[in-house]
């Protein structure tokens, strides 16, 4: 009992969001006149395409949170880690519609080709660290980018165009299924989210964090540094890897965008917005992002992304700890506050 009661009292704020987002499609559905059962039957207008929006955000906030863990947590910034979602994605799009493999063999073969792009992400680590690891990063991603974009793949990839027509198991179509795969996608980021918590409150997260604040000390208190960054490595290519299969599974077409340089320019921004080593602030960042983005191009048009550009550049001066940070900063501000003003007024030091 204490322990069921332990894990809902340290995941309480990720626990209130699933149950509010897992109401959130019935909610909308009242107000647009359509029943529970219609919501669930997928017949719904709004709501439907609110879970559609959702959708694309828990994949983005899946991610994200991949993102975080590496550099946030460990302190590794890598521009090559669309690969590992590229990767998952191609993967699955080519499984399902060349290889036509059962849905589980095809997250087995996710899973297993994102252990060992970590292991070749993690080859330069003990030689390599910093802005050379960054740019390392960056050259392999690059690699694979160019090989997706090339003449010699299309029958496999589609090059420029994307791959497309991949054959959606039927119990995940989001087209016939959208609220089943919005419930599948939200358990999946709840469940990484709960997980990166815990990972990062454990020893071995513990030591990640030291890595990220001082990899010199922390190997003069007798710790294989390269090791735990190799662990964090693969936790964070499997989680990007299963936002990439979601993907692959949501999107029509496959586009070769996911693969360069912007996509993980775009996890990087999502970090900053929500608030560096956070974890949370993944998620605030993906809402915040994805929302604003729409809202823009609806009424903007074309120039959305010139103005969103220059919101993040304002952002990111003004907010530098970002969303989740910056509250953080003020509530221990506040505590501090009403402390010095209790201390007045009983006159205790």
């Amino acid at each position: 009992m204490t322990t069921n009661s332990n894990f809902l009292t340290r995941n309480r704020g990720i626990l209130i969001f699933m149950a509010v987002m897992l109401i959130a499609p019935f909610l909308v559905g009242l107000m647009e006149g359509s029943s529970p059962a219609t919501i669930l039957n997928n017949a719904g207008s709004v709501s439907r395409f609110l879970e559609g929006l959702a959708i694309e955000i828990f994949i983005w906030a899946i991610f994200a949170l991949s993102f975080d863990l590496l550099f946030g947590i460990t302190g590794l910034l890598s521009f090559g880690h669309a690969m590992f979602f590229a990767v998952a994605a191609y993967l699955t799009g080519i499984a399902l519609k060349t290889l036509q493999l059962p849905f589980w063999q095809v997250v087995l073969l996710v899973l297993f080709a994102a252990v060992l792009q970590a292991l070749l992400f993690s080859l330069v680590l003990p030689r390599v660290k910093g802005i050379t690891f960054t740019l390392v990063s960056l050259g392999f991603a690059s690699v694979f980018h160019i090989i997706v974009m090339s003449s010699d793949m299309i029958n496999l990839t589609g090059a420029d165009v994307g791959l497309q027509g991949v054959p959606v198991p039927a119990f995940l179509n989001p087209t016939n299924e959208r609220f089943r795969f919005y419930v599948i996608a939200l358990v999946l980021l709840v469940a990484t989210y709960i997980f990166y918590r815990r990972f990062v409150a454990s020893p071995t997260g513990r030591v990640c964090v030291a890595i990220r604040e001082n990899e010199g000390r922390a190997k003069m208190l007798g710790y294989n540094t390269t090791t735990f960054k190799i662990l964090a490595m693969i936790i964070s290519s499997v989680t990007a890897s299963i936002a990439g299969m979601l993907h692959a599974l949501y999107q029509p077409i496959i586009s070769p965008t996911v693969a360069d340089l912007g996509f993980t320019v775009t996890a990087l921004l999502i970090v900053l917005i929500g608030g560096v080593g956070s974890l949370s602030g993944a998620i605030v960042g993906a809402f915040a992002l994805r929302l604003v983005d729409f809202v823009l191009r609806r009424f903007v048009g074309a120039s959305a992304s010139i103005i969103t550009g220059a919101i993040y550049v304002v952002f990111v001066l003004f907010v530098p700890y970002g969303i989740i940070g910056t509250m953080r900063l003020r509530k221990l501000s506040t505590r501090a506050g009403w402390k010095e003003v209790l201390a007045r007024i009983t006159g205790k030091s």
